[in-house]
């Protein structure tokens, strides 16, 4: 497990490019046979990909989290980017199609993960924050989730918003997760763009094919942006806001951990106060 701890605010206006990049861009997630995970400062997150082929995986603990199982004190979405495969969780099998969503709760013990064909591995991401007591595990399809249909094709940012883990779907701790499509012809996430310092956010971004994605960041007073590829994340301290421009139609999933679970509690920023 790598640990990244991201510069603070004030660090954050003197940062390079590569100094940016470091902070709050997390990179390879996704090897093929193999789980990474990352252990951030951003409200305790954990990140990662695994990418099972011809065997299984398994979610072990690491010396950052101090604890007998990985899920001992935590909660964990998984949403599935690749091909058809399934999770095992305390020997209870779950398949999971590509945009499908999985609640792991907090004391299951054996989490692993598997392909259907070695060939088109399945690319499970997982977010995990820490969590104070257990809720059921429960996967959730497309169909299933609270769909959002929102922006304009003169905005050129037509997306529809799945909301998996939330107040009024899988219930859960503190995590909030989701994923978002843009339509074709639209660019623009997430605009206009907004802060939540009662929560932390992480994006990642995937269907970005060779394309890239602008993700920007920061005080409205003071933007930056990041060039993100397909299968990186962003990480979004409470300060930050975030919102994105690609150089093409992609998708992003978004999870939340903090205060509340309220996907609405949101302090918008408007275009023309940015700099």
């Amino acid at each position: 497990m790598e640990t990244k701890s991201c510069p603070d605010f004030h660090r954050y206006k003197n940062l390079s490019t590569e100094e940016l990049r470091a902070g709050y861009l997390v990179q390879n997630l996704f090897q093929t046979g193999t789980t990474r995970l990352v252990y951030t400062d951003v409200d305790r997150a954990v990140l990662g990909g695994v990418v099972p082929t011809s065997q299984k995986l398994s979610l072990e603990t690491a010396k950052e989290l101090s604890a007998r199982f990985f899920a001992e004190r935590r909660e964990i979405g998984v949403i599935n980017i690749g091909g058809k495969g399934a999770v095992f969780v305390d020997g209870r099998e779950f398949l999971l199609e590509k945009r499908h969503c999985l609640y792991i709760g907090r004391g299951s013990q054996r989490i692993d993960f598997a392909s259907a064909d070695p060939k088109t591995p399945a690319w499970f991401y997982i977010v995990s924050y820490p969590a104070h007591m257990a809720y059921p595990t429960q996967l959730a399809t497309p169909n299933d989730a609270e769909q959002l249909n929102l922006g304009s094709q003169n905005d050129a940012n037509q997306r529809t918003i799945y909301k998996y883990i939330h107040l009024n779907g899988i219930k859960s701790c503190q995590l909030v997760m989701g994923l978002t499509e843009l339509n074709e012809g639209s660019v623009w996430n997430t605009m206009p763009p907004h802060t939540h310092t009662r929560r932390t956010e992480v994006y990642l971004y995937f269907d970005v094919a060779d394309a890239a994605v602008f993700h920007f960041m920061g005080p409205a007073q003071e933007t930056r942006h990041l060039m993100v590829r397909n299968g990186e994340a962003v990480l979004s301290p409470p300060w930050s806001m975030h919102c994105g421009a690609g150089t093409r139609n992609y998708s992003f999933i978004w999870a939340m951990g903090g205060e509340n679970q309220d996907y609405t509690d949101m302090d918008p920023i408007a275009v023309k106060d940015l700099k």
